[in-house]
């Protein structure tokens, strides 16, 4: 049985057999990108919340009916 660094080696070198040394750092790199994006989306998500815990769009307290 293979243990987790085993298994990750053999992973590394089936994606270097498959992609050949020159894709390698351009395909890290478009990965790095995407993670890089997924966590300024998240970071996004919580600053749109006021620090009273209100979300800063449509929040359901505001009565926005007009006054008679």
């Amino acid at each position: 049985m293979l243990g987790k660094f085993e298994e990750l080696v053999i992973v590394l070198v089936i994606i270097l057999v498959l992609f050949g040394g020159k894709k390698l750092p351009q395909l890290a790199r478009g990965i790095g990108e995407s993670v890089r994006e997924v966590r300024k989306g998240f970071a996004g998500e919580t600053d749109d919340k006021k620090p009273d815990g209100k979300t800063s769009v449509g929040s359901a307290s505001q009565d926005t009916r007009p006054k008679v």
